[in-house]
This record gives structure tokens, sequence and C-alpha cells, in this order.
């Protein structure tokens, strides 16, 4: 079941070229900053992009372990992750996708001549040919 709001473990290691991240209850999930701020954003969107992949493949989300079972050494420290998911989704459902079409050339270079925006042109026509306006 996909939710709206997710917060897990994140360890911080802390060294002198920056701070590399892992989530200990989301195997692969790894990010890195150079310092706190930058950090604490690319944690929240590594996180985010990982759960999003989850949801979309339909595996289950662990349940978040306890800050207080997670043993840290000298140069680490525990940091609870949110991410709310909702704004999270819509932005990975808009996002740009590269198609690669084929067109016979003199098509392409009348096209070219006339200044035609393929990528415009083809969102139209899809929206036309599927009877959409907009995001479903």
């Amino acid at each position: 079941m996909n939710r709206d709001r997710y917060v897990y473990p994140a360890l911080f290691h802390l060294a002198e070229d920056g701070i590399s991240i892992e989530f200990p209850d989301l195997p692969g999930c790894f990010t890195c900053g150079r310092d706190q701020e930058q950090s604490l954003h690319m944690a929240r969107e590594a996180m985010a992009l990982h759960l999003y992949g989850m949801e979309q493949d339909g595996d289950p989300t662990p349940e978040p372990t306890s800050v207080f079972q997670i043993a840290c050494q000298s140069n680490q420290t525990v940091v609870l992750i949110e991410v709310w998911m909702p704004p999270f989704r819509d932005e990975m459902e808009q996002r740009a996708v590269k198609k690669t079409l084929t067109i016979p050339k003199w098509l392409d270079d009348l096209a070219q001549e006339n200044h035609v925006n393929f990528s415009h042109l083809l969102q139209d026509a899809l929206k036309k040919y599927l009877g959409v306006t907009d995001k479903l």
C-alpha cells in the first residue's frame, strides 16, 4: 500500500570531504552531500526516488527501524528523513521522457524549414488522438 508520508532513519557518515548517506531499511539507497544542508536535501530526494521506484514495482515498503536500534560509529549519526510523496509523484509523472521516432527525410526537412517544434506537435497530436486535454 502506498503511503503519502514516509519517515526512515538515515545513517550519515561524516568525512573530511563530505557526508555519505545510507538507509538501513532501504537496501541500495545511497547518496552524499558536501555539507549538512545539501546532505539533508540529497537524502530526501534519494529516499523519495527509491520509495517511488518500490511503489511502481509493487514492492512492499518496510517498517522503519527505530533510531535506538541503529549502532553508530564515532563518525556517524542517525538522522530521521521525512518525505511527502504526493508532490514527488506528481513531479515524476510530469517529467519529460525522450522518445526516438523515424520520419522520412523530406518531411523532416520541410518541418525544419517551417520551424516545427516536434515535441510540442507530438504532445498535441497524442492528446487529440487519445481524447485527453491533460494528465488523466
